[in-house]
């Protein structure tokens, strides 16, 4: 049966866990708001201490566990599941490989959810277009054609940017801590808007919880927006140290990938280094006009000190 106050997320990873807690800080004034997740079958059951760890806080915020595999299910098995809350946020990421994130979309509609937050969290997809390195991102357009081609469920896309830990990913090669080498896409004057998980999750709250209603629309978030260069500087800046500075240019990096056309970092770096749809004004974004604080880039690397002098040597 469904039930317009049940909210369900899809996925528990990194964005997974900071929605539902940012969900579960906004639903705790509102008795008649009910939480649940979407996990893999064995997920429950794992012995990893991590995701025990992750399991007993989804428990202590009175998340209730939905058993269901978005790879394996139909797309009439993940609408079933889905017809029963009025609100499903995808936070699966595309670990899941390709017709993923369309299938999902697709199951929304097909079980009638009352509004749909998809796993949208990053770039503005619209202006990046078709046909852009990063091959993954046209499906993002598929699904947003879905959504706009109908209207009986209510869509709300939240554009984060990068995710500000994926600056400092060993393997996106931008900030490599362990050569002591920050290396830019596109030029030191290339701009890229960042947002924290935990940012994204207390953001997303507030959207779904705001008046007026905010529906069928895209929502821009941001928790800094920074050229390479003042990469660069604040983090040479905040750790003490002297940083070796390489600018990967758009072409150099076009040919990064066509010797590895399959290498899924190398197609980020060449969509980033184009600097078209992965950069807004704060003052443009909801966080701005709300007056709500998040974290910029200085206050994530001060938050991470520790791990990030260790990474450096």
């Amino acid at each position: 049966m469904l039930n317009h106050n049940a909210i369900l997320v899809l996925g528990a990873g990194q964005l997974g866990m900071a929605m539902l807690r940012g969900l579960a800080r906004r639903a705790a004034g509102d008795a008649g708001i009910s939480l649940a997740v979407l996990l893999r079958p064995a997920a429950p059951r794992s012995d990893d201490p991590r995701k025990q760890r992750d399991l007993a806080e989804l428990q202590a915020l009175g998340v209730r566990i939905v058993e269901g595999d978005l790879v394996a299910q139909s797309t009439h098995e993940l609408a079933t599941i889905f017809s029963r809350f009025g609100t499903v946020v995808s936070c699966t990421g595309f670990v899941g490989g390709p017709g993923v994130q369309r299938k999902i979309a697709q199951a929304a509609l097909a079980g009638g959810v009352g509004r749909f937050v998809p796993w949208q969290f990053g770039v503005d997809y619209d202006v990046i277009g078709r046909g852009s390195p990063q091959d993954l991102f046209d499906e993002q357009l598929d699904v947003r054609d879905l959504l706009r081609a109908q209207r009986a469920t209510e869509w709300v896309i939240v554009s984060t940017g990068m995710f500000t830990s994926f600056l400092f990913e060993p393997a996106f090669g931008v900030v490599d801590l362990a050569r002591r080498r920050v290396n830019a896409l596109g030029g030191w004057d290339t701009a890229v808007t960042v947002t924290t998980a935990d940012d994204i999750g207390a953001l997303t709250a507030e959207i779904l919880w705001a008046e007026p209603r905010i529906a069928n629309q895209a929502v821009y978030v941001a928790g800094d927006t920074l050229t390479y260069g003042e990469l660069a500087d604040t983090v040479a800046r905040e750790l003490g140290i002297e940083l070796r500075r390489h600018a990967w240019s758009v072409p150099e990096l076009a040919r990064q990938l066509a010797a590895e056309p399959g290498d899924a970092m190398r197609k980020y770096r060449a969509v980033f280094a184009q600097g078209r749809g992965v950069a807004w004004p704060l003052a443009d974004t909801f966080n701005a006009r709300r007056g709500i604080a998040v974290s910029g880039l200085t206050q994530w690397v001060r938050e991470n000190l520790p791990a990030l002098r260790q990474a450096a040597g």
